[in-house]
């Protein structure tokens, strides 16, 4: 069986080489918009804009997410149990100990958030706090604090940043088209395949971005399972939240990848093509590779 570090270790490269090809992907994009429209200006606009917003969406996400879930943060006084726990594992981890947040939910989840290490927040809800043991929870939290130390913040950052340019540059794209912009007497199968790419891009990158998003779920899988030394609390913990009925008032598709599983309920079919639009690997899966895992 794979060790956690053979796990991780290749999540990691084939994580970094769907990043490869989205930079690729964008690139030969923006050069076949700009061959069909005789212009780069769209493609310095889309870029700049994309950047700008990706860059404040960065700055200020936590912010955002914490008051949209409607988090409150706590003190040691107030669970030192739970402070104990975050404590101990960011100790572990070699990070500074990150602020920590309480849901007042009943659905059992967490969450992880911030710019990087030094500004990091662990959010969990207090159905997690009462529905889960000490293991579960420590498993949980140790998920979380690997999403820190391996800086998935900042890796979802930059696909926001090529998604949003995707998706700006084929609206661009279809709009001038739309209206009569462009050179009508450059090859037409390339006008073609430039109007079929502004459709399909858009999607295509979704997609991507939803699978680098699996594929980081389960890399924090590994290595949290490596921090606690204890595969099997986390397990147990992603089997609970998975059973459990409850809902979760302040989750939307915007925020539902954040959440260590999905928070919206009612997602039964699992189906191949339904897969593809997962923002987490399906439970049966991560179950099964921590419990076959040598720590």
């Amino acid at each position: 069986m794979a060790t956690l570090y053979n796990i991780a270790d290749s999540n990691s490269r084939k994580t970094f080489f769907l990043i490869t090809i989205f930079l690729i992907f964008v690139i030969l994009l923006g050069w076949l918009f700009s061959y069909a429209l005789d212009s780069t200006i769209i493609l310095y606009i889309a870029v700049i804009f994309s950047v700008a917003t990706s860059i404040s969406s960065y700055w200020f996400s936590d912010k955002i997410v914490l008051q949209a879930t409607k988090a409150k943060p706590i003190e040691k006084k107030d669970d030192p149990e739970l402070y104990r726990i975050v404590e101990n594992l960011s100790i572990t981890a070699g990070i500074p100990m990150p602020k920590i947040f309480i849901l007042n939910e009943p659905q059992p989840n967490a969450f992880a958030t911030g710019r990087d290490e030094k500004h990091a927040v662990i959010a969990v809800t207090k159905g997690l706090l009462g529905k889960l043991e000490r293991s579960e929870i420590e498993g949980v939290i140790a998920h979380e604090m690997a999403h820190i130390k391996n800086r998935d913040i900042l890796l979802q950052t930059a696909v926001v940043v090529l998604v949003g340019i995707i998706v700006i540059l084929s609206d661009f794209f279809l709009r001038i088209s739309f209206w009569g912009g462009g050179d009508r007497d450059r090859n037409p199968l390339m006008i073609v395949l430039a109007i079929a790419a502004a459709i399909l891009a858009p999607i295509g990158a979704s997609l991507m971005q939803l699978s680098i998003s699996r594929k980081r779920e389960f890399l924090a899988d590994a290595s949290g399972a490596l921090l606690t030394r204890y595969p099997e609390g986390l397990a147990s913990a992603l089997e609970k939240i998975s059973l459990d009925k409850s809902s979760l008032r302040t989750a939307n598709n915007s925020n539902a990848h954040l959440f260590i599983s999905s928070p919206l309920r009612g997602n039964g079919n699992k189906g191949w093509f339904n897969k593809l639009f997962l923002t987490h690997p399906p439970i049966e899966e991560r179950v099964a590779i921590l419990r076959g895992m040598k720590v």
